[in-house]
Parts: C-alpha cells; structure tokens; sequence
C-alpha cells in the first residue's frame, strides 16, 4: 500500500520527465533531424540511452543545489511542485515552443516555499539564476569560438562534400550522445530533486552493478524522460531546426556542441575539482536551461554572420516564454496547494 502512495505521488515527477523529453531533447537532436542528417527515430534511440545513464551516474551535483533553494518535505507538497512545473512546460510544449524545466521547477519550489512559510535561500536562487544568464552567454562564445576553429580545419584539410557530410553526420551522433548525456546529469534534479527529503527508496544489486535510492530514483526519472521524447519531442524539434534558424549541417554540429559543452560545465563535478586544484574560478553546479543553451549558440553563430536567418520573432516568443514559465509555475503551484490542505486534507507541508 505504501510503495503504491508513494508511485501516486511520483507520478508528477515523472510526468515532469515525459514533459522535459518532449521538450528539452529538442535543443539537442532538433538541428540535426532538421538539416536532414539524422532521423528522428534514430535521434530518439541515442537520447534515450544516453539521457538515462546521464541521470542515474551524473545527477546528483545540481540536484544538491536544487534542493539547497527549498527542502519540500512533505510528500504531498512536492507531488504539487513537480506537478505545476509540468504543467506549465506541458502547456508550453503543446504550442511547439521550447521553455525551461529548470525556471519551472524553480518557480514551484518557490511557490512551495510561500505557502509553508518557508525561507527561500537567496544566495541558492542567486547562483541559479547567474546560470541562467550565463548559459546563453557561454554557449554563444562557444559556438563563435568552435565555429572559426572548425570552419579553419575543414579548410585546411580540403575534404570532398561527400566526405565531409560522412564525418558530419558521425559527428553529430557522437557529440549528441554527449549532449543527451550532459542533459541527463543537469536537469534530472529538475524531475526528481524535489522528492530527495520524503521519498526513501532502498538501494539496489544489480549483478556486478550497485544503485542507491537516489539513483533508483534518477532512474525512474530518465526513463519518463525518454518517454516524453517518444511521443511529443519531434514537434519542437522542427521548431529548433526549422523555423527559428536554417542551419547547414557544419552549423548544427557547431550548435549542438556548444549546447553539450555549456550543460557539461553546469553539471560536472571532476571539472569544478580540478578547476579548484588549479585555482581557476568554477561555474556554480545547478541545473541550467538547455532551451537557453542551443538558442544562445544559434543566436551567437548568426550575430556573427550579421544576424541574417533569424526568425526573431520566434525567438521573441521563446524569451518570453522563459518569463512567463517561472511566474506560471508559481502561481500554479500556491493556489494548487491551498486546495490540496483545505480541500483533500493532505499535508502539504511539516513545520
């Protein structure tokens, strides 16, 4: 009876996962299915594999962030934070929009936090936001600084067109695998963080392979994440690759590698180790937005090409949509929790 209460309450984790796969794969696979050098299908198969192992070895730095901002520690409380953030991204993807599962969960846990009384650390919610501004900004030298580098190699090695598209299409499979695995580590804390303090789930053997709870968890979660990219990602990834810039496939490969770099750097804790062994600054380890990433590489790449391409006015649409995310979340979540205590006599909260 417990372990069924508890999959109830879970169920809005996970369907926060199917609405992060339907979502955010799109800033991954979206420039290579639509340049035409990877089929969907295809895409779906390696972000499935590589989102979920990810999940599972990765999760756990920006997941102890996320849980820094507001320790939800009822049961029903956080079942009502995950589930208006995926409300709002779902409500989102649904116009074929990409948004932010990481300003959506945000938004809940600080709605959450409102309602119980509950301090929001504001020094937590500051290194989050300072990842949200610098994503875009990062990726964006990435893709400028990858793009001369690349651009020059080509040349210098002169390979035929056929050649070159071979490579290409290799690379974007290699390096969209390493995207969906810097996915996985990043935002999995977005799909399950808010369950670490109520739901205690046993570790497990698996022959020579040992997973705590906190993995079974991120297991759980990669898994709806990988559903979500099934059913609902190929829509939004049109909008990535189609209609917010036409990209060659070199410009994909560029997009998509400065996306993977910049979600890597989020998320990585032996980087930040061996950047403080080295004295050098670090970025803070939390969860960032992929959606953020890839349209800060395309915008960057085109800034520099003029700004020629652009569909600003999608792009307009996205920004606003990253506002507007947080604020619905939110509201969703607060209002949501009143009728939760007052309604169905559920604790929603611990003092």
């Amino acid at each position: 009876m417990m372990e069924l209460t508890y999959l109830f309450f879970l169920s809005s984790g996970l369907f926060l996962g199917f609405s992060l796969g339907a979502n955010d794969v799109s800033n991954i696979f979206g420039a290579a299915v639509g340049s035409k050098l990877i089929k969907f299908k295809a895409a779906a198969l390696i972000a499935t594999i590589f989102v979920i192992i990810g999940a599972v070895y990765g999760g756990g730095a920006t997941t102890r962030s996320l849980t820094q901002l507001g320790q939800v520690n009822a049961l029903a409380g956080a079942f009502m934070v995950a589930l208006s953030a995926a409300l709002s991204v779902y409500f989102m993807a649904k116009t074929g929009l990409t948004t932010s599962t990481s300003q959506a969960i945000v938004g809940g846990i600080i709605g959450w936090n409102l309602y119980a009384g509950h301090k929001t650390d504001l020094s937590i919610l500051f290194q989050i936001a300072t990842g949200w501004i610098l994503c875009p900004i990062l990726s964006a030298v990435l893709a400028v600084l990858l793009y001369f580098m690349l651009k020059n190699l080509f040349h210098k090695i002169k390979l035929h067109v056929l050649m070159q598209d071979q490579i290409l299409r290799m690379a974007l499979v290699c390096v969209g695998a390493f995207c969906t695995y810097a996915l996985g580590a990043n935002n999995i804390a977005n799909v399950m963080g808010v369950f670490t303090y109520c739901v205690h789930v046993p570790s497990v053997h698996v022959w020579i392979f040992h997973f705590s709870g906190l993995q079974i968890l991120f297991l759980l979660g990669g898994i709806a994440i990988s559903f979500g990219i099934w059913t609902y990602s190929q829509k939004t990834m049109e909008t990535i690759g189609q209609s917010l810039m036409k990209m060659s496939p070199f410009v994909a490969f560029v997009v998509i590698l400065s996306e993977a770099l910049a979600l890597f750097v989020f998320s990585s804790e032996t980087l930040q180790n061996i950047l403080g062994s080295l004295h050098l600054p670090s970025l803070p380890l939390v969860p960032v937005s992929s959606t953020q990433a890839v349209i800060g590489a395309i915008l960057g790449i085109a800034l520099l090409k003029g700004g020629r391409g652009v569909n600003w006015s999608i792009t307009g649409r996205i920004v606003m949509g990253w506002v507007t995310t947080p604020l619905m979340s939110l509201i969703i979540c607060f209002i949501s929790l009143f009728f939760l205590e007052n309604v169905f006599q559920l604790q929603v909260f611990l003092p």
